[in-house]
């Protein structure tokens, strides 16, 4: 019995050893003397003044200062190559929510909504992997072409929150798959829905998730992934909000959502923006 033990142990730490390498090259933490700049967003379109305060406001870096420790574990700067700008604080909580319903056997699949160079999968998939579980698969959700235009007539929350002609926010189906490839972790059970929230998620052929990720800034895009998507997680899993702090929109619908449909389990705040809740009933 002690030789079993010890070799969990063993299994459990080499685990653990991976999945801190993996974070660490997701958010280049591992390599910041290499992240030359941060994304210039005095280059956005000129009507985006609004954004950028609100950027501003949180703490986020405009200029080409180069990156900090502390400003990219706080998810404060857009990187120039990592694959994750969410920093070290949100992927950590990605790992504790996935960790808890591998060890509890939460039934489903994960997705992110929402990927940008899908560093917040990659990680999803890194632990499938760690774990050995070869059932679940990865569900990576994005239009791969940005950010859509605000639809203000029906969604008058988004307006002035126009990040459609914001090209850093551009990046392709083709990148991600490469961005997978790049750490070995690109096959059958990593699967990508291209396309508008509106036209993909209410259709994708999804059973039951575990994790429910949402990465998608606008009042339009949270509400059409909670609608699509909520009713198929599974009690135990997970709700994580990307942007609940930082944008108002996303607060508003996600905020909305739960009211209309009696949701009171507990909101837990795991940074300055991002949140995450338990599905108990």
């Amino acid at each position: 019995m002690a030789e079993v033990a010890e070799r969990s142990d063993t299994h459990q730490a080499a685990r653990d050893r991976y999945v801190d390498l993996l974070m660490g090259c997701l958010t280049r933490e591992l390599f910041l003397a290499e992240e030359t700049h941060d994304v210039d967003l005095s280059e956005w379109p000129g009507d985006s003044q609004e954004l950028r305060s609100v950027l501003k406001a949180n703490g986020w870096r405009l200029t080409k200062q180069g990156s900090e420790p502390e400003v990219r574990a706080e998810g404060h700067d857009w990187p120039p190559t990592a694959e994750t700008m969410v920093g070290r604080q949100r992927l950590a909580d990605v790992r504790r929510c996935v960790d808890q319903v591998m060890a509890e056997r939460v039934p489903g699949d994960f997705i992110e909504t929402g990927v940008w160079r899908g560093g917040v999968t990659i990680l999803m998939k890194g632990m499938l992997e760690a774990w050995g579980d070869t059932r679940r698969r990865v569900w990576v959700a994005d239009s791969f072409s940005g950010l859509p235009v605000p639809n203000v007539e029906t969604y008058p929350a988004d307006e002035g929150h126009d990040m459609s002609e914001v090209k850093t926010l551009h990046v392709t189906a083709d990148e991600v798959r490469a961005n997978f490839d790049r750490y070995g972790l690109l096959d059958e059970r990593v699967c990508f829905l291209e396309g508008w929230f509106a036209d993909t998620l209410a259709t994708a052929p999804i059973e039951q998730l575990a994790i429910l990720r949402l990465d998608g800034d606008l009042y339009e895009s949270t509400t059409d992934a909670l609608t699509a998507l909520y009713p198929k997680l599974s009690v135990g899993g997970y709700v994580l909000v990307d942007d609940y702090g930082a944008w108002e929109p996303c607060r508003k619908a996600v905020d909305d959502y739960r009211a209309a449909h009696k949701i009171t389990d507990e909101i837990v705040h795991v940074d300055w923006t991002g949140i995450h809740w338990q599905r108990r009933s």
